[in-house]
């Protein structure tokens, strides 16, 4: 059934040529193993392109996605079919990023996500989620010592969900080591044993307007002041680190994690695509190709794949290294 499955949908790159070709699914597959190695770069259609068999193939840069040794391309057509208006907006706006600055990066993004916001599939998955026990408002305990500073997550009993309160208040943290020199560097840890489930989910449409929630965002979001300080910024991450926790930790000049972290973007599943800056983030650590990789598989990556793919630049003992903990990668 697998195999019928791909087989099903695997086009050739002549297919993909804007010649009035109809194609009725919202994916398509091209089989790099027996493609032929000559031959034009074909302009991509608007939903994704996977690519399946050699990645040294000339092709195999211009597609959205490979399929790498543990993930299963049947499985992301699946994602696709499941929330194919995400999926095609994901990549399209993969496709930009590399062509624009981070600040316009950011923008781009969030005008995305703000369409995806107003969609049918996201209403849907809000209105049948399930309801979590409430927990109080989440903070960050920012302090300083000598010329570094330290921005902890302290939500533990909520996973270090970042909520409104924390969102604020990590976007105030950055701006403030933006604006003072004398701050070496910023560190950015969780409380607990968990860096950061993402974004809380119970704030998921509490603001319905998309283009108010793009207002906000475009004046509030973390990442638009922790990209101007990503050379200071460092990222120590110990157990989950999901979705907005993921993003944001992905702008730092220097990212290390515990050998039992591991790190996913599940947003593709609700309808949405990474919107706390993570598709300019990632794409800038880990590339276009394994960002989407990421985003249509939903997959927990382990600490050793994220070094191996450089999304962290070492595995460490302990949380912190200053605490003790010693590079193990």
């Amino acid at each position: 059934m697998q195999a019928q499955t791909i087989a099903g949908l695997t086009v050739t790159a002549d297919d993909l040529a804007p010649k009035g070709f109809a194609w009725p699914e919202p994916v398509a597959v091209i089989d790099l193993d027996i493609a032929p190695q000559h031959g034009e770069a074909p302009d991509l259609p608007p939903w994704p392109v996977i690519g399946i068999g050699n990645p040294a193939h000339p092709l195999a840069a211009r597609l959205d996605t490979l399929v790498e040794p543990g993930f299963d391309a049947v499985q992301l057509v699946l994602a696709v079919r499941a929330q194919p208006k995400a999926a095609a907006t994901l990549i399209q706006l993969l496709r930009l990023l590399p062509s624009l600055s981070v600040a316009d990066g950011l923008v781009a993004e969030s005008l995305a996500y703000a369409t995806l916001q107003a969609s049918e599939a996201h209403r849907t998955w809000i209105a049948v989620r399930e309801s979590g026990t409430p927990t109080p408002p989440g903070r960050v305990v920012l302090t300083r010592e000598d010329d570094r500073a330290m921005a902890m997550l302290d939500r533990a009993e909520a996973g270090n969900a970042i909520d409104r309160p924390m969102r604020d208040a990590l976007h105030e943290a950055f701006a403030l080591v933006n604006l003072d020199p004398t701050i070496s560097s910023i560190t950015l840890r969780g409380a607990g044993r968990t860096f950061s489930l993402g974004a809380d989910l119970a704030e998921f449409g509490t603001t319905r307007d998309p283009a108010m929630a793009h207002a906000i965002r475009m004046r509030t979001l973390p990442a638009l002041e922790a990209a101007r300080c990503g050379e200071r910024f460092v990222a120590e991450i110990d157990g989950a680190c999901v979705g907005s926790g993921l993003e944001l930790a992905a702008f730092a000049g220097r990212i290390t994690a515990t050998a039992r972290s591991w790190f996913q973007l599940p947003e593709l599943a609700m309808g949405i695509i990474p919107g706390a800056g993570g598709c300019v983030s990632l794409t800038r650590r880990i590339g276009r190709q394994r960002t989407a990789l990421m985003v249509l598989s939903g997959r927990r990556i382990p600490a050793r794949k994220a070094l191996e793919w450089g999304l962290i630049d070492a595995i460490v003992d302990q949380p912190s290294a200053r605490d003790g903990g010693d590079d193990a990668g």
